[in-house]
């Protein structure tokens, strides 16, 4: 099994990323703070005002480890990648079966399957939890939609339609996200999911921690040798990581929503620790950015059995093994694409 390597976030505005041998030296100030060896990196994540040398950029092509540069408040800008690994037969089994209506299909039911009976495990998780402070019968009833809808899925014939069963579970879901939050509740509550900008601080936190995910999606879909633009559920669109969007559709509960939860409800991290703009947009400043960032990396630490493999994994290397058994599938090596399913 692959082993589980570290991502470099970078936060702090004003360094600079140079190469010093095999190791990143980061700057701050022209002091460096930290040395980190290259081969313990697989991706380099920079927020804001954060420069890279050339040298730098070379290393990491070579040494494939991908480079994503977003905004200081999490919006992705773009992305820097050494040469294609994986077989080119690979690819042009991706687009063929993009093209492919009942192959899209079965992955895009296979896909949704997976999104709908994670986010009831969070729910499920939460009456567990937190049952005497979460009112049970809204949450009970969302979880009878979701299931209504899980069961739906597999009979469906239409990829739009499996699209709608989605979109009406994703609802129930975050209409009852906000009852699973029992503590601090004068700074953080939930009412929808709105983005671009966040309008709170549990979206602002969702945002930015779908956003990162999103590189560690598409870092594992480049290493196994698919494309992330060409998916199956998310059809193609300019810009887009239409692949990438798809296998985080499986893992956003699990890696994402079930933290935000732990992070607000533990009190790891305060209200006062966000900032409001003009625009109304909610942002989370330097100190808590950087706490969000280091939980979510204890939270890739953390194992688990994968339920196809059956064996243990540290969380933070499912996106690489669910972008292996993809390609697996994709080659003809598994009949189906087993999606991963939360227990």
């Amino acid at each position: 099994m692959k082993k589980l390597l570290n991502t470099l976030y970078v936060t702090t505005q004003g360094t600079y990323l140079a190469r010093k041998g095999l190791t990143v030296d980061v700057r701050v100030e022209k002091k460096t703070k930290v040395r980190i060896p290259i081969h313990t990196l697989a991706g380099v994540v920079c927020f804001g005002r954060v420069a890279m040398s050339p040298a730098l950029m070379e290393l990491c092509g070579l040494r494939n480890v991908g480079v994503s540069f977003l905004s200081e408040r999490g919006r992705f800008f773009g992305r820097v990648q050494g040469p294609v690994s994986g077989n080119v037969l690979l690819r042009r089994e991706q687009y063929r079966r993009a093209d492919d209506l009942e192959a899209t299909l079965r992955i895009g039911r296979a896909v949704v399957t997976a999104k709908i009976a994670n986010s009831r495990t969070v729910l499920q998780r939460g009456l567990r939890d937190h049952g005497e402070k979460i009112p049970v019968p809204p949450v009970n009833d969302a979880l009878d939609r979701m299931g209504a809808g899980l069961a739906r899925v597999g009979t469906l014939d239409a990829l739009d339609a499996v699209r709608g069963i989605e979109g009406e579970t994703s609802r129930a879901y975050f209409g009852v996200f906000d009852h699973l939050i029992v503590a601090q509740k004068d700074h953080f509550s939930f009412r929808d999911r709105n983005r671009r900008p966040p309008l709170d601080r549990v979206n602002a936190l969702l945002s930015f921690l779908y956003t990162v995910l999103s590189h560690d999606v598409s870092s594992a879909l480049q290493a196994v040798g698919l494309d992330p633009a060409v998916g199956f559920l998310h059809r193609d669109r300019s810009g887009r990581a239409s692949l990438a969007l798809d296998l985080m559709e499986e893992l956003r509960a699990v890696m994402v929503d079930r933290l935000v939860l732990s992070l607000i409800n533990r009190q790891q991290i305060r209200g006062k620790g966000f900032v409001v703009t003009e625009s109304g947009a909610v942002l989370m400043d330097d100190g808590t950015r950087k706490e969000v960032l280091a939980a979510y990396q204890k939270r890739k630490q953390e194992e688990l059995t994968h339920p196809f493999l059956d064996e243990k994994i540290p969380l933070g290397l499912l996106p690489h093994v669910q972008a292996l058994l993809l390609s697996r599938h994709l080659r003809g090596d598994l009949d189906g694409y087993p999606p991963f399913i939360w227990k």
